[in-house]
């Protein structure tokens, strides 16, 4: 059983701040900055160049790979970091639609996140080979998934609203009718449990930044499926994802297994600083932080309703149908959101109503829980919100 107590001793929170947004940002783990701090001056500083085979920068990614695939249920040597979660995106969907040649309809539902399907309609136009990407309701992906189908690209956890897909039932379903499953686990790597294996997913992406704890900027991940790896044709060539980069050839030849998948150069500061995350989480049993999760959004949602009637639940009811996050709907959202964080609970808001919390259990509790439903009270009941100084929207909601 992971002691949540003591790994909420590991993190940096500022003082009397309740932190729900992790589901966006995870806070400082306490050992990053020291951690971070001799990657530039022991490493970089004293090794400058030879870092690269000295200090094992150049094999991070995969080594950093695995530890983030025990956390997804992967195999070991088949998921590799680099690059930003559009770019894997970009790359999974390519090497998907490469395996189903004959097909041309790329399905994704309507609560699927906007940069999955900006970067789907980006590769349909490069390509121009008449593919059709089809937006479905969340609940109607299911049966939407016919002979036609090429590719059924997921985010499993909905970013707006916690909704939670069946990752096993849909990709069974995708591959009934010979179609490849693509998941986006951006809102699912630890924060809930997850199997890839045994979901038999095809190709799985995700960011590292938000419950993982990596920092701003961290990279994403890809995993492959083994049946697909030596089959997988990079739709981005990258240098580093070379059979022999330091062979300098001017042809491209696709590296072995999951080095392929590499681009560019990995971000050996950032991964410093996942790397100390990384520490905490392999300490974590996730069939226990799902657990934890369920009590204290179940705690979150009943406190919430009992006192705020004019919020509205827009997350499944449900906890086995949710992520690790709750959202209300309220028609000024954004400024009762910037009234909580004024008074110390940090969650976020989304678009057109949407007001968020992420609660992980490495660093949140129940008396957390309390403390929040308290003053989303206050700024409820007294309508602390409608003061125009919240309503002022900043770049970042």
């Amino acid at each position: 059983m992971t002691d949540f107590a003591a790994t909420k001793a590991l993190f940096h929170l500022p003082a009397g701040m309740i932190y729900l947004d992790g589901n966006s940002l995870g806070p400082l783990p306490k050992t990053a900055a020291a951690r971070v701090a001799r990657t530039v001056t022991q490493e970089w500083g004293e090794k400058v160049i030879t870092g690269w085979n000295r200090a094992g920068w150049m094999a991070q990614p995969e080594r950093l790979g695995d530890r983030i695939g025990r956390l997804i249920g992967a195999e070991a040597g088949h998921v590799v970091l680099g690059d930003t979660l559009s770019i894997k995106v970009y790359q999974a969907l390519a090497a998907a639609i490469d395996l189903v040649p004959d097909r041309k309809v790329i399905l994704t539902d309507s609560g699927n996140f906007p940069s999955d399907i900006y970067m789907t309609e980006g590769l349909i136009k490069a390509l121009g080979r008449g593919h059709e990407l089809r937006v479905m309701a969340p609940q109607d992906v299911a049966g939407s998934i016919g002979g036609d189908v090429a590719v059924v690209l997921l985010t499993q956890v909905d970013y707006r609203t916690g909704r939670l897909h069946d990752m096993a039932a849909l990709t069974k379903a995708a591959h009934g009718v010979g179609a490849v499953a693509v998941w986006d686990l951006a809102h699912s790597a630890g924060a809930i449990a997850v199997d890839v294996q045994g979901c038999g997913a095809d190709f799985a992406v995700g960011c590292t930044y938000k419950y993982l704890n990596g920092g701003p900027g961290a990279p994403a991940f890809i995993y492959v499926a083994p049946r697909h790896i030596e089959n997988c044709a990079p739709a981005l060539s990258g240098w580093l994802g070379h059979a022999a980069p330091f062979a300098f050839d001017l042809d491209y030849r696709p590296g072995s297994g999951i080095s392929r998948m590499r681009v560019g150069t990995p971000p050996v500061l950032q991964m410093a600083a996942l790397d100390a995350a990384m520490d905490i989480w392999d300490h974590v049993d996730m069939a226990a932080l799902r657990r934890t999760s369920i009590a204290l959004t179940q705690q979150f949602i009943a406190g919430v309703e009992a006192a705020c009637p004019m919020l509205t639940l827009a997350s499944p009811r449900d906890p086995d149908a949710r992520g690790s996050q709750v959202s209300f709907r309220f028609a000024d959202g954004y400024a009762a959101m910037q009234a909580c964080i004024a008074r110390n609970l940090v969650g976020d808001f989304r678009a057109p109503d949407i007001m968020r919390f992420g609660f992980t259990p490495l660093f949140i509790d129940a008396d957390d829980v309390d403390r929040a439903i308290s003053i989303i009270a206050d700024v409820m009941q007294n309508r602390l919100w409608d003061d125009p100084a919240y309503k002022a929207k900043a770049a970042v909601t």
